[in-house]
């Protein structure tokens, strides 16, 4: 299903459905692709929302989660949401933590999966080689349990990225900024619900890394999914939407 990409304000985004606002955050690689099994699930009860978020268009020197997390607030300022429910893959999960720091009063849940903000393992010991396309599917591979999840249309989009200077440097950038805003002390101040669903075969924020947000975050609730890595929602889309769903009609 094509979804329409509005531009209202310098925002572009996408809204489907209607009723409490669901706002997915994408991590660095892809953002509407990765999403399209929850947008189709939870636009029926939901106004889902997903904010492009300019990781490739901000200042180099302030590109950083915590930009980001302030465009997501003027995003939410802009949209005149009362209260929202975040959804955060990867990077995307450390933009919405920076963000519910900043402004707990408006958040009525939140979901992470395969979050950074405690720890991540984005590249291992070397930066993506530009030039070698082979490399980067085997790095992409890497993100699922199952690397046929590595599509050629999903590895072209990833070399082209990094194939891309200025798009480079602010993903350093961001990785960098990553590393210095760690969560690990503000976890326990909120309060909100948090629902964790992480993969078991993660290997870019591994297990014992949900284990430590489940222990900081007082009012989570942690579930798996077996034979899967760094998406959950990608990977095992319709396991994401029952549990996802299923925590909603037990907790909100």
């Amino acid at each position: 299903m094509d979804y329409q990409l509005k531009e209202e304000n310098g925002f572009r985004y996408i809204e489907e459905g209607s009723g409490e606002p669901l706002i997915l955050l994408h991590g660095l690689f892809g953002a509407l692709s990765n999403f399209k099994d929850v947008i189709s699930h939870f636009s029926q009860t939901h106004r889902v929302v997903i904010p492009m978020l300019p990781l490739y268009t901000m200042p180099v020197l302030t590109t950083g989660v915590k930009s980001l997390a302030h465009f997501l607030h003027d995003f939410i300022e802009f949209k005149h949401y009362a209260k929202v429910n975040l959804l955060g893959n990867s990077l995307g999960g450390h933009v919405a933590l920076v963000y519910c720091k900043e402004h707990p009063e408006r958040v009525s849940s939140l979901t992470l999966t395969a979050s950074s903000g405690l720890y991540e393992n984005a590249f291992g010991s070397s930066f993506p080689r530009r030039e070698d396309k082979e490399f980067i599917r085997q790095k992409v591979g890497l993100t699922f349990y199952d690397p046929s999840h590595a599509t050629d249309e999903l590895v072209d989009e990833c070399f082209e990225i990094v194939n891309d200077r200025n798009r480079v440097l602010r993903i350093l950038a961001l990785a960098k900024s990553a590393i210095r805003h760690n969560m690990a002390k503000e976890l326990p101040h909120m309060k909100f619900p948090v629902c964790l669903i992480w993969g078991k075969n993660d290997t870019i924020t591994p297990p014992e890394v949900a284990e430590e947000f489940h222990q900081l975050l007082t009012n989570s609730s942690l579930y798996w999914i077996d034979e899967c890595g760094h998406a959950p929602m990608m990977e095992h889309p319709q396991r994401f939407n029952e549990l996802l769903d299923a925590w909603i009609k037990e907790k909100l």
